[in-house]
């Protein structure tokens, strides 16, 4: 991950970046989707989390990735919001917005 290289983060723990995450109000982007619902899901205030579900090659995920910035066009913010995009087949994808922790 690029976020974990710039900072000297790489090889840490998904639960050790969570504070730094947390305390910088970062909006986190990552194919870990299992790990950072639950992390994400502990927190009571977040600045979001966006979720690319497959596991693909960086230019696909460059492209649903696009699709985020697209859907937040216009939105306010995402605090305690996820966004997760998943690719429907070869040609499609969905968004899927949620709030977490559930209020």
């Amino acid at each position: 991950m690029k976020f974990q290289k710039a900072l000297g983060l790489s090889g840490e723990a998904d639960w050790d970046l969570m504070p730094r995450i947390i305390a910088a109000d970062f909006t986190f982007v990552t194919n870990n989707a299992r790990d950072f619902r639950k992390l994400y899901a502990r927190e009571e205030l977040h600045a979001g989390l966006m979720i690319i579900v497959p596991q693909v090659l960086p230019f696909l995920q460059r492209e649903l990735f696009a699709l985020i910035l697209e859907d937040l066009v216009g939105a306010e913010d995402m605090v305690n919001e996820v966004i997760e995009v998943t690719l429907d087949g070869d040609d499609s994808a969905s968004l899927t917005r949620y709030t977490l922790p559930e209020a």
